[in-house]
């Protein structure tokens, strides 16, 4: 090859490695120091295609409980193999880099970058500025694991409050949880006036939910302990639970379960948002079990006739009660469908 040619090849080489290695490093803190919800490509593209291996073995499964027993094993795979493809497109960069400064082969390039971004040291040079890039290889490597682990506590305590509330859920609403069987329970002393308190609590996970599953979007894939028990079913047992107290119970509306109804709301048509138009993540075709029906008229009739039975007062037009139903429930409905498509969740029932 002509040494112009040579050269000019070695430059744009060179320039290359710079790119992918500052291109994965911009996807490492994006990923894990940035506090936004701002999309990384790059771990879109690994997330997709681990997913793709985990919707071929969910549709050999032939019941919900096994294809959730698939799928559990999803984002702890996908947040493992983030580090894995990291450190290969660091070692492809500087593995340029090398072969751009005159290293040697392509094969002495590729062992001698593994060798220092692993730490090895198998591999050594007699260039100073191959020595210095070494020890950056070296530098580059330590600091993508130790972002992961250093984030991992904080991953687990964000999905250990979020099941926290989940499970509570579950003793409140009873089994399988019903929006009718929480708003009884909440009418335990006769009054859904008094119950302030809990409504704040709801509030707060849906903030924290919005936060930390649009800046951390792995842990939206984190499932529940229990197949039956899902994020998304919680909140969208709170939404319904709130939109039939306001749509059928007759009597003022609590304030704090208004506010509740907007942060859940706002929480789940963002983390829709994110994965639909950011992401690009549209769920593919519906596995058998992975969403319930949407509540008919004859669910939310089945639903009052619960409540009346529970001692609550409700409206006598029961058309109208219905019509302001459907109203407040198409504010959430449809990221609420999504999110059960995408993470496989449980439906969610109306009625006791």
């Amino acid at each position: 090859m002509h040494p112009s040619l040579l050269l000019a090849l070695r430059i744009v080489t060179g320039l290359g490695g710079v790119m992918l290695v500052i291109t994965t490093l911009s996807a490492a803190i994006r990923s894990f120091i940035l506090p936004r919800n701002e999309v990384v490509r790059m771990n879109v593209w690994v997330f997709l295609a681990i997913r793709t291996v985990f919707d071929a073995a969910a549709r050999l499964a032939n019941s919900y409980e096994r294809r959730d027993r698939i799928m559990a094993h999803y984002a702890p795979v996908g947040l493992v193999a983030l580090p894995v493809v990291w450190e290969a497109l660091v070692s492809a960069g500087y593995t340029c880099l090398y072969w751009a400064l005159g290293e040697g082969s392509w094969q002495h390039c590729y062992e001698f970058s593994g060798s220092s971004l692993l730490t090895l040291g198998t591999t050594t040079t007699h260039h100073l500025l191959s020595s210095a890039l070494s020890y950056s290889e070296a530098t580059l490597g330590l600091l993508l694991l130790t972002l992961l682990i250093s984030y991992l506590p904080t991953i687990y305590q964000a999905f250990s409050r979020r099941e926290a509330t989940v499970a509570l859920l579950e003793l409140r609403a009873g089994t399988p949880p019903t929006a009718a069987c929480l708003l009884g329970w909440l009418n335990h002393d006769g009054s859904v006036q008094n119950d302030e308190q809990q409504w704040a609590e709801w509030e707060r996970w849906f903030v924290e939910i919005e936060e930390s599953h649009t800046s951390l979007p792995i842990l939206s894939f984190f499932r529940s302990p229990q197949p039956g028990r899902s994020w998304v079913t919680a909140g969208g047992l709170i939404l319904d639970t709130a939109a039939l107290l306001f749509a059928a119970v007759d009597g003022p509306q609590p304030r704090q379960a208004q506010l509740t109804f907007k942060a859940g709301c706002l929480a789940l048509n963002r983390v829709y948002r994110f994965f639909d138009t950011k992401a690009s993540s549209e769920p593919t075709a519906l596995l058998p079990d992975s969403e319930g029906p949407d509540p008919g008229r004859a669910d939310f009739d089945e639903a009052c006739r619960v409540l009346t039975d529970k001692g609550l007062t409700l409206y006598e037009d029961r058309a109208a009660a219905w019509q302001q139903y459907r109203e407040l429930r198409s504010r959430y409905a449809p990221a609420l469908a999504f999110l059960r498509r995408l993470l496989m969740a449980p439906g969610i029932a109306t009625t006791a």
